[in-house]
């Protein structure tokens, strides 16, 4: 190590004495010690004149105030070509010339953000616009400038130069030192060159090479392009030969220098080369180039000059570039070492020159890939022979017409090109130049350009409106005569670039070179150069190679003309969308389809999930009633036949069904004649038909082999005949069908009975008049008539019936008999009719009487009415021993099983003819009306129905005043009392909507008109705005989102003061809320990113490079990146559509239906919003618009919910033994758990759970049914899906059996809700339905308890109103409210049950029904049905009239407190009731309600 450490000091030593002198930077920077940045890289440019704004600060002249550009072109650079330069000025010189400005000028470069001063172009021109329609626009980019100027008058905008603005080769070395350490090989001193040698290396991408596409092919990419120390080295082929000639020249001075110093280090030897080329560039275009050009004497160097500022004017850098373009060839003649000038292959035959338009940005493989020192050689001879152009105004076609163009159009107007460059630079006009350089200021046209044509001066004067004073520096110095201010502007340059540089190789202060080097410098030529690095010998070149003189070596053969070369290729306007329209289609429906495919998937789960359910409850069913259609019976079954009777029997013995053979005289059987043969259709001519399907053929032959011989002992035909399986099945008579045949049966035997038209009562209408016949020969068997009465098949009341209507004893009623047992059943029948009517609807209660019980209740009817010894009772006296029950029996309808359902009247019927008949028979004080109406746009037929349906009034006794007011004011009150009911949530609704409208708006308007100036806006303006508008409110909804999802937050501050202004009961609904608008803003989000990619991605690389400029540069390509680029090439892209993905999964899975049917899916998708989370950090940090700003919104949000999560983890973690479990009918899993430590709760608060035993992922939310003075906790879980399903299977005591002990739970909360407020009203009604009671119930109990220890309670009375589809339903209820019954000693609860099951319809049954309940309660104070004290009644609940009876039975109460949990249609039911009465200017229901 120490030998390695002194070697290295040693070289460093060496390095001292090697590199004496101070290296010049290749940034141009400290050259001048006083003015650092003087002409560095990116120094602005020197004003010589103020500058000539039409705003005096940065906005340019345009049209009107000067002419148009390109007439102006036309006026000024348009004639003939072929006039060789009057000082025999070679072509070498002119393209040396072009170098030379790239090693001090750069700036071509755009500037961000992009602005534009369009070419207009005139209609019918004949380049650009020969079609004439005048809507040609020619793009010209205004270029770069300093950001810090163009603000005010006193600052107006200035100009930038991106390489250096000395002479020290940044042409050769590049502008920077990675630039240049790019370029070098690092080997020998010598720069990197290609496989020959004698190129530079092809470019790579490392250096940022100018790309521009070939206008003449299209082509574009790296191919052809070389890496070059000036980034526009590649323009043309014949500037590119310059560059490649001084490339060669220093590795030539690096080989000459290796050889003669063998020690020396790359390094050494590189800058020695570097520091001589720079010294022979400067002298050569000083002294050698300049005075060829200008044709005068250079000033003598009179040493450096600190204080003289040599930075570059705008006006040398147009003047420059335009006089160099006036000499400018239509071609270029390539010749050999011993002048051979050789043709040049075209699209039609060989030219003898290189035709110039064709040869911008060429790729063409003509050599230079294949022979390509050689080709380089003879073009940089060629240059030295061929006379440039007349030093004049014309211009050639090759650049006025055809110069390479700008974006997407391939060509151009130079000229037009420039006098718009120099209006974008502010540069003076021509009077003022020309007084600034001591010349005289032109006065009339005249004096302008003798030598012109007096039409063309007429023109020029034209348009600019014969005002001398408004003449522009450009065309003003190209009409001249003899160029006088071009000249003076570029010899003024030069010079103080030449003074004001402290490492000009003269300089003898600098130390760069001894006298000597100096001289050695000053006498080499271009001619030693180009003999170095090129074939040719000395001798075939003229020693000064920028002029031909006579007698000069190798003279050209003509001056080159347009009429010579092969043609330019005409403009191509380029699509930049071309080929992406289909594919950018695609990928908007794809995305647009998203939520359609996982609403596929979704289903499919749901599928899956549903069929997983079912096996699950088959599995858990312990008997299983089969549904037999008419169609088929599915699974295996067993047939018996037995005293007539043909019996179907499943696997485990259990009839399916019976069919009577006794009234059949033969037996009719239809084989299946195809697909195996396996199915047989049984017809049952007065019931619907049976379908057996058989494994095989043979199975089938075997049964009808065995039916035959039965059917023998009976002395019974069979019939067999065959069709095809498909239409067997269509001769089925289905289950579907019997209930069609029995409705038109039930029709016209109502008709005939009531005298009704029978065309109203329905016409059949079957598919074939053997159907017609079927249903005319309909007859009803036993279970028919028992189902249309609504009673049980077996019981007294049907068995008396069917005996008497069944005259014939067929066991079957037919149309006849049925009529004529109506007829008794209208006019009069034995107390013993009455009396087994009355005890059959008993029998269908819950049998919570005794047989006794129930005979007494039917004795003690009869006897209450005197009718205990009559032999025979009419309807009329069956009519008054209901008499306390008249009103029910005044609306009673007949409506049989098979009528069509009871028109209802409300808004939407409109009736066309009312008419009230009275029914027939003995006249009475009571009637009991029918009412026929018909809706006018109802075709179904005629029916019988109620114009005002009975409704169950709870208190009858409070009578109120018919309330008046008119339809305005009750819109108001109720808008009143929507406001004070929802003002909490309006508030917040409103402030939440506030909040995100106003990030939208701030974003978008700083987007719009307030952001800095990166010409976003300008180029997606309704995008941009739309995209982050959207994305500043979708970060601020998606991350206060989570504090909706804080429930242990939620539940501590609904108990503070905060919860009289934000309604936390309503958190989920929020949540809801908030969700969906945030899926609206992702979708308008969305869209704007739509607009956006496709704007970008017709959008040229010069724009976007200014636009996003740590993603693109600017290569001169002008191609955007492809649509695909942006949705799956960049990060932003990709997580969006990755977002877009989980957003249509989440929200999918979220909708009610599938929660409900998957909540296993729910709860899984939905924990995809961690990763939804991450995305969109990711999302944003990409900078690529914006820095992130999500941030903002999120980290507070974040850090609350983290913490309630941790909150609930740690509770979660905890074990809870289960004490009891108990599987109570209807579905419902009862489990009592312990009550952890310090596990407080209120009434009607709920807890999450998971089981241990089914995997602790999925926590399921279930109301606590358990008081809070309990030791322990109680839930009451009705199985309604997979997991409640599997829950119950699991304490079942066939799987307790097998696993020995209760399994665990683990319990998170309790957490709370609105029913908890219950004790906060004077008067609270529950409304429960379903097992949306289990809130009640712990309420109920929690009240009675309270109230038993003389607990002080606002809350003074309570009713309960329990909705049900059946008593049994939920059986452990009654038995709570019997408790609370029998511990209510302070008449605190009011209850009221509603079966809704046996009452759909108001029909004699239910009427029946609601009788015998009332009759009961009175004689032994407790419910028919459910053996409660609380009153049972029959159908829906009457909220309205109830609500409204509340108002007077408790006067003094202004706010009544209404809590409903079930189903939703229950919930809105209650909900719509409050709004009603809420119009009315008294008592207030407030509604809270949960759904489940």
């Amino acid at each position: 190590s120490k030998e390695t450490s002194s070697d290295t000091m040693r070289e460093k030593e060496k390095m001292k004495i090697l590199i004496s002198w101070e290296l010049q930077r290749y940034d141009g920077w400290y050259n001048n010690l006083l003015h650092h940045s003087c002409g560095s890289v990116g120094a602005r440019l020197l004003r010589l004149l103020p500058a000539n704004y039409a705003d005096g600060v940065y906005q340019a002249l345009q049209e009107p105030r000067v002419p148009n550009a390109r007439q102006l072109s036309n006026a000024v650079a348009r004639g003939p070509s072929g006039l060789p330069s009057r000082r025999n000025t070679t072509v070498l010189a002119v393209f040396f010339g072009f170098h030379v400005l790239l090693d001090i000028v750069g700036t071509e470069k755009p500037g961000c953000p992009a602005e534009f001063l369009n070419i207009r172009i005139p209609s019918g021109d004949p380049v650009f616009d020969p079609a004439g329609t005048g809507d040609v626009v020619l793009p010209f980019q205004r270029i770069h400038w300093a950001v810090e100027t163009g603000q005010s008058p006193n600052s107006p905008r200035e100009q930038t130069n991106e390489v250096t603005g000395w002479l020290d080769g940044s042409s050769i070395y590049g502008p920077s030192h990675s630039w240049s350490d790019a370029l070098r090989s690092f080997s020998g001193g010598q720069l990197a060159s290609g496989p020959g040698r004698r190129l530079p290396r092809e470019t790579d991408g490392r250096i940022p090479m100018w790309k521009a596409l070939d206008p003449s092919t299209g082509q574009g990419g790296p191919q052809g392009i070389y890496d070059l120390g000036s980034a526009w080295g590649n323009e043309n082929r014949f500037l590119q030969a310059e560059s490649i000639a001084w490339f060669r020249y220093h590795n030539h001075l690096a080989t000459a220098l290796a050889q003669e110093h063998p020690t020396w280090s790359d390094e050494d030897i590189f800058q020695h080369a570097r520091k001589r080329v720079i010294a022979t560039f400067q002298s050569i275009v000083l002294y050698e180039w300049l005075p060829t050009l200008l044709g005068t004497r250079i000033p003598e160097y009179k040493g450096y000059q600190q204080h003289l500022d040599p930075s570059l004017s705008p006006e040398f850098v147009v003047a420059a570039g335009q006089f160099l373009a006036t000499m400018l060839p239509p071609g270029i003649y390539k010749r050999g070492p011993k002048c051979q000038f050789q043709k040049v292959p075209g699209p039609n035959g060989s030219f003898p020159a290189v035709r110039l338009c064709n040869s911008y940005w060429s790729r063409e493989s003509t050599g230079l890939q294949q022979a390509e020192d050689v080709d380089v050689d003879n073009l940089l001879l060629g240059m030295t022979s061929q006379i440039a152009e007349q030093e004049d105004n014309i211009v050639v076609e090759d650049l006025q017409d055809y110069w390479y163009g700008p974006l997407k159009y391939s060509r151009t107007d130079y000229v037009a090109s420039w006098l718009q460059r120099g209006r974008d630079l502010g540069l003076p006009t021509y009077n003022q130049a020309r007084e600034r350089f001591g010349l005289e200021p032109l006065q009339n046209w005249s004096d302008l350009a003798p030598h012109l044509e007096q039409q063309v001066l007429e023109k020029i004067a034209a348009l600019y409106a014969n005002n001398t004073a408004g003449l522009e520096l450009l065309p003003g110095g190209m009409l001249e005569t003899d160029s006088s201010l071009f000249s003076v502007i570029i010899l003024d340059q030069f010079v103080r670039l030449r003074d004001g540089d402290r490492f000009w190789f003269e300089n003898t202060k600098n130390g760069l070179f001894t006298v000597e080097e100096t001289r050695e410098i000053r006498n080499t030529t271009f001619h030693d150069v180009l003999a170095a690095v090129t074939y040719a010998d000395p001798t075939d070149l003229q020693p000064h190679v920028f002029v031909w003189s006579e007698g000069d070596p190798c003279p050209q053969p003509q001056q080159l003309t347009a009429q010579h070369l092969p043609s330019c290729t005409p403009m191509m306007v380029l699509d930049y969308f071309e080929g992406s329209g289909a594919g950018f289609g695609i990928i908007i429906v794809v995305l647009c389809c998203l939520p359609l495919v996982t609403l596929f998937v979704a289903w499919i789960v749901a599928v899956f999930r549903k069929r997983d359910f079912k096996k699950l409850q088959k599995k858990q069913s312990t008997s299983v009633r089969r549904e037999v259609t008419g169609e088929a019976i599915h699974g295996e079954v067993a047939l018996s036949v037995l005293q007539w009777l043909l019996k179907v029997l499943d696997w485990r013995g259990s009839v399916l069904r019976s069919i009577s053979l006794k009234a059949h005289q033969r037996v009719e059987v239809i084989l299946s004649s195809n697909k195996g043969n396996k199915a047989l259709l049984l017809k049952s001519p007065k019931e619907y038909d049976l379908v057996l399907l058989f494994s095989e053929e043979a199975e089938r032959s075997s049964f009808i082999g065995k039916l035959r011989g039965y059917l023998e002992e009976s002395n019974l035909d069979l019939h067999i005949s065959e069709m095809k399986e498909q239409s067997l099945m269509k001769w089925a008579v289905t289950q579907e069908q019997r209930k069609q045949i029995l409705e038109t049966f039930f029709r016209h035997l109502f008709a005939q009975v009531l005298e009704i038209d029978r065309s109203n009562a329905g016409e059949l209408n079957f598919e074939s008049s053997q159907k017609a016949k079927e249903s005319l020969t309909c007859e009803l068997s036993r279970a028919e008539f028992a189902e249309a009465l609504g009673l049980k098949a077996h019981s007294m009341f049907v068995d008396s019936m069917f005996s008497l209507a069944d005259k014939d004893g067929n066991g079957y009623i037919s149309f006849r008999e049925f009529l004529d047992i109506l007829v008794v059943f209208m006019k009069g029948g034995t107390p013993n009719f009455y009396a087994s009517l009355c005890r059959s609807f008993i029998e269908i209660s819950n049998n919570c009487l005794s047989r006794d019980q129930a005979e007494q209740v039917t004795e003690s009817m009869f006897r209450a009415s005197g009718f205990q010894d009559r032999d025979e009772l009419t309807w009329e006296d069956f009519h008054y021993m209901l008499r306390d029950h008249d009103s029910e029996l005044r609306f009673t309808q007949l409506c049989i099983k098979g009528v069509p359902e009871v028109l209802k009247q409300n808004l939407h019927n409109r009736v066309s003819f009312i008419k009230k008949k009275e029914l027939k028979g003995p006249k009475s004080g009571h009637h009991s009306h029918i009412w026929l109406a018909k809706p006018q746009n109802d075709p179904s037929p005629l029916v019988f129905a109620r114009v005002n349906q009975y409704q169950l009034h709870l208190y009858t006794e409070a009578q109120r005043k018919k309330y008046q007011q008119n339809k305005v004011q009750q819109k108001i009150q109720e808008f009143k009392r929507f406001v004070e009911n929802y003002r909490r949530h309006i508030i917040c609704v409103v402030l939440f909507s506030a909040i995100t409208a106003g990030v939208f708006v701030e974003r978008a308007y700083y987007y719009a008109f307030a952001s800095p100036s990166t010409g976003i806006a300008q180029t997606t303006f309704v995008g941009i705005i739309i995209s982050r508008g959207s994305a500043a409110s979708i970060s601020f909804m998606y991350s206060y989102i989570l504090l909706t999802m804080c429930r242990n937050l939620i539940t501590v501050l609904r108990e503070t003061f905060l919860n009289h202004y934000i309604p936390f009961d309503a958190a989920v609904d929020f949540h809801r809320w908030v969700a969906m608008a945030a899926l609206i803003f992702s979708v308008l989000h969305t869209a704007g990113h739509i607009v956006n990619v496709y704007i970008f991605s017709v959008t040229p690389l010069s724009i976007l490079s200014c636009l996003f400029p740590s993603v693109f540069v600017n290569d001169g390509s002008q191609l955007p990146q492809k649509y695909y680029w942006w949705f799956f090439q960049t990060i932003p892209g990709m997580t969006g559509v990755l977002l877009l993905v989980i957003l249509a999964v989440m929200y999918v899975f979220a909708t009610h239906h599938f929660r409900r049917v998957s909540f296993q899916g729910f709860w899984i998708t939905h924990h995809l919003y961690v990763l939804l989370y991450v995305l969109v950090i990711i999302h944003g940090s990409y900078a690529l618009i914006q820095q992130p700003r999500f941030y903002i919104y999120f980290i507070i949000p974040a850090l609350i919910y983290s913490a309630d999560k941790l909150l609930s983890l740690s509770r979660k973690k905890v074990e809870i033994s289960v004490m009891k479990a108990e599987l109570l009918p209807s579905g419902v899993t009862h489990l009592q758990f312990q009550r952890p430590q310090d596990f407080d709760y209120k009434s009607g608060q709920w807890v999450r759970i998971a089981c241990v035993a089914l995997g602790t992922t999925e926590y399921h939310p279930f109301t606590l049914t358990s008081a809070p003075h309990e030791d322990t906790l109680s839930l009451h879980i009705r199985a309604v899906g997979p997991w409640t399903t599997r829950l119950r299977e699991l304490y079942s005591p066939e799987s307790l059996t097998l696993v020995g002990k209760l399994p665990k739970l683990y319990l998170d909360g309790p957490f709370g809700e609105g029913h908890q407020e219950w004790n906060k009203f004077e008067v609270s009604v529950l409304v429960g339905g379903g097992i949306g009671v289990t809130p009640f119930a712990s309420i109920l109990k929690d009240l009675v308890f309270k109230s038993s220890i003389s607990s002080k309670l606002l809350c003074k009375k309570i009713y309960f109103i329990w909705v049900t589809r059946t008593q049994r339903q939920f059986e452990w209820l009654a038995d709570i409210i019997r408790e609370v019954e029998e511990a209510d000693r302070n008449d605190l609860v009011s209850v009221h049950i509603y079966i809704t099951q046996l009452a759909e319809k108001f029909d004699l049954r239910t009427t029946m029904l609601y009788i015998c309940e009332r009759h009961f309660q009175k004689v032994l104070n407790k419910s028919l049905f459910t053996g409660l004290r609380s009153i049972t009644h029959f159908g829906r609940p009457p909220f309205i009239p109830f609500f409204n009876s509340l108002q007077e039975v408790h006067p003094e109460v202004q706010k009544i407190g209404v809590f409903s949990c079930g189903p939703p249609g229950m919930t809105k039911s209650v909900e719509k009731a409050c709004q009603q009465l809420n119009k009315k200017d008294q008592t207030y229901f407030a509604h809270h309600y949960e759904n489940f």
